[in-house]
């Protein structure tokens, strides 16, 4: 059996990403296709396949601002030749599912997320654009969404990577699918626990309006209590320039480094509403507890009480309340990290291939 895998774009390794590579592994000799390539940034698993790019690679300055050339990108996939592939699947976020494949082929789409800047997001994305992007983004948002549902009709079986998203994808592409949470990598972190807590909470992620990083920095300056914030983006200018004493941010940090902060915080902050979040689950794998706004991927990885704490208002005056009870609060650190494994690698290929064997196609361990 030929596989190809599909991924909109190979710029790092981000979750995207690693979900890839957890494919790769499960067929070490599938082809990968997608729009463009760094293989520098990628891991030896990733750059050990033959990956082919789509026409989008040869653009002018693709690399760097390959987002523009996002109205060609269905055209792209659809000029793939997938002919020789039995086993075609999609991992989608961008455009990545809108390929053609043979009449006898499977097609099964990981969806980590419907495209959220022409779907929910889309006002936020168009106020946050410049002018001439609000002037144009608007038509190419309305054609795409055409595009993105009625491809939806071109695969087999959707997978969801939380029960968030699978409701998104019911509710733009009327399709059912199965949730099966991305792999992370939870040994990694497990190996960075340390007996108690330090005394700082954490913040960690890209630093950008939806994410609402402003009402953790707010309410920690209120608070005057320790804060590090992990994480670079768009708004880490105005966030430090209204950030508190006790707040430090930490740009860039290393791999080892970021482990080592999940390991020793008192609890990890997560204020967004997310597809799934992997950030939660590495913090839980370290031991350590998370306090999460209860909306989206964090109701699939967040046990309130018992491996952290959610609040159901996105304000400054619910997160203090929340962090006021959560000081009042006790939590096992090996009950934290046994919620955490069962969002493993492992776990993961298992049910992928009990979706694949629900299909007819049986993938051995």
């Amino acid at each position: 059996m030929r596989v190809a895998l599909i991924h909109y774009w190979l710029r790092s390794m981000r979750g995207g990403e690693r979900v890839l590579e957890a494919f790769s592994e499960m067929f070490p000799d599938a082809d990968i296709f997608t729009h463009i390539v760094q293989r520098d940034q990628l891991s030896d698993q990733l750059n050990r396949h033959d990956i082919k790019t789509t026409f989008i690679s040869k653009m002018p300055f693709a690399n760097r601002h390959y987002q523009k050339y996002l109205p060609f990108m269905p055209r792209a996939l659809e000029e793939l030749d997938l002919s020789d592939y039995d086993l075609v699947i999609s991992s989608e976020s961008g455009p990545a599912k809108g390929v053609i494949v043979r009449p006898d082929a499977f097609h099964l789409c990981y969806c980590h997320s419907p495209m959220r800047y022409i779907w929910d997001l889309y006002p936020h994305y168009l106020n946050a654009s410049g002018f001439l992007a609000r002037q144009v983004f608007p038509g190419i948002a309305h054609r795409l969404r055409t595009w993105d549902v009625s491809t939806a009709a071109r695969v087999d079986q959707f997978v969801a990577n939380s029960s968030f998203v699978r409701q998104r994808i019911n509710k733009y592409y009327r399709r059912d699918s199965e949730v099966v949470f991305p792999p992370v990598a939870v040994d990694e972190f497990e190996a960075a626990a340390v007996d108690g807590p330090g005394d700082y909470y954490l913040a960690a992620g890209e630093l950008v309006g939806y994410k609402r990083f402003d009402l953790v920095v707010e309410a920690f300056t209120k608070l005057g209590k320790p804060l590090v914030v992990v994480g670079e983006g768009e708004q880490a200018k105005q966030l430090k320039k209204v950030a508190g004493d006790t707040i430090t941010f930490a740009d860039r940090v290393s791999f080892s480094e970021l482990k080592q902060r999940f390991g020793a915080c008192k609890a990890l902050v997560f204020p967004g509403e997310e597809d799934f979040g992997m950030v939660p689950v590495e913090v839980m794998a370290a031991g350590r507890p998370v306090i999460a706004y209860g909306r989206g991927g964090a109701l699939d990885t967040v046990v309130d009480g018992k491996t952290g704490l959610l609040f159901h208002e996105q304000t400054v005056e619910a997160l203090i309340a929340a962090i006021e009870t959560f000081e009042t609060m006790r939590f096992d650190k090996q009950e934290i990290q046994t919620h955490a494994r069962q969002f493993g690698p492992d776990p993961f290929k298992t049910k992928i291939r009990r979706v694949l064997a629900d299909n007819g196609i049986d993938i051995p361990a």
